[in-house]
């Protein structure tokens, strides 16, 4: 019988004698790393589904030797993982697939398309099976240089009315009103957004939500930090303080339902840091991409302040903000 080491000296001469081999045979050695492929990086896409237009997001990065994996955002749900996609260097063409999250269908979520001249042109399946297109762009990296340097401090609710805010749907009814110095969310069924537009700031709310409501803040429309009542349970990027679906609070500093408690998000770039009631839970983590539910894929323009309020009743006694110069 052969020792151990014998059988690994014959098996490192086996894979040798192949990689040679397939030298002479002129031959890819498929154990050399490949540069990265053009697909790589993130795409801001938006999704044109009959009248519809909503957006979405996805990243692809090399995996390995060759191997392209990614991450994905829909239109519905949070940013879920790409196992594998395919694509074809020469010709621009990828695809790939994954399981349905929130979606009503059985059917995996597929995405095919073509990458020319740095944009991307391409289809994917509504939950009826049509056909429907998009168009993706490259995510801006939105780096800043230098210190920031902050302006005057806005508040953007007045405790009297609501001016200086719309309701997301304007076929939809408007459930928020103003009560007792409180911004509410009356009836849950719309989301309310400030007319202004910001790009850098830091943000100062003061909340409260009845026992296991959820609500949550869109940074410029585009990346949600979650507002929900979980208190007490193991925390995760779905839950209060996390970017949705992206960044994992280091801890949570949730109050009890019924309490009001203190948001305080600095936004500048991609880079976040937001202290939940005078706790820092995320320290300048960056955010990969949008959350659903945005308002658009456009990350690089400013955009409003955004109240989710199709979900549950909440209350504000304090939303201010500081731009950045």
């Amino acid at each position: 019988m052969y020792s151990q080491v014998n059988m690994r000296l014959i098996g490192t001469l086996l894979v040798t004698a192949s990689l040679c081999l397939n030298s002479l045979r002129g031959e890819e050695d498929p154990f050399v790393k490949i540069d990265p492929p053009a697909l790589t990086g993130s795409w801001d896409c938006t999704v044109q589904d009959g009248d519809l237009t909503y957006p979405s997001w996805f990243h692809v990065e090399l995996s390995g030797y060759r191997t392209l994996v990614g991450s994905y955002v829909g239109q519905f749900g949070s940013a879920r993982p790409i196992s594998n996609v395919a694509f074809n260097a020469e010709t621009g063409g990828f695809r790939f697939e994954l399981p349905p999250q929130w979606e009503k269908r059985t059917k995996n979520v597929v995405v095919e398309g073509t990458l020319k001249d740095g944009s991307i042109k391409g289809v994917t399946f509504n939950d009826e099976g049509k056909v429907i297109s998009f168009q993706a762009n490259r995510a801006p990296s939105l780096e800043r240089e230098g210190k920031t340097k902050w302006g005057k401090t806005i508040k953007l609710f007045n405790g009297e009315n609501l001016n200086g805010w719309i309701p997301r749907h304007a076929d939809i009814p408007n459930g928020w009103v103003v009560r007792d110095g409180l911004l509410i969310n009356e009836t849950p069924g719309n989301d309310i957004m400030t007319k202004k537009k910001f790009t850098d700031f830091k943000l100062e709310a003061e909340f409260r939500y009845p026992e296991g409501s959820n609500s949550g803040i869109y940074l410029r429309g585009r990346h949600e930090v979650q507002i929900e009542d979980n208190y007490g349970m193991e925390i995760n990027s779905h839950r209060i303080g996390g970017v949705y679906g992206f960044l994992t609070p280091y801890l949570n500093a949730a109050k009890k339902p019924g309490k009001w408690q203190r948001l305080e998000i600095t936004l500048i770039g991609r880079l976040v840091t937001i202290e939940l009631n005078g706790k820092k839970i995320i320290e300048r983590q960056n955010i990969p991409g949008i959350t659903s539910g945005a308002l658009d894929s456009d990350e690089g323009a400013p955009g409003p302040i955004l109240v989710q309020g199709d979900h549950g009743p909440v209350e504000f006694r304090k939303l201010e903000l500081t731009p950045a110069k």
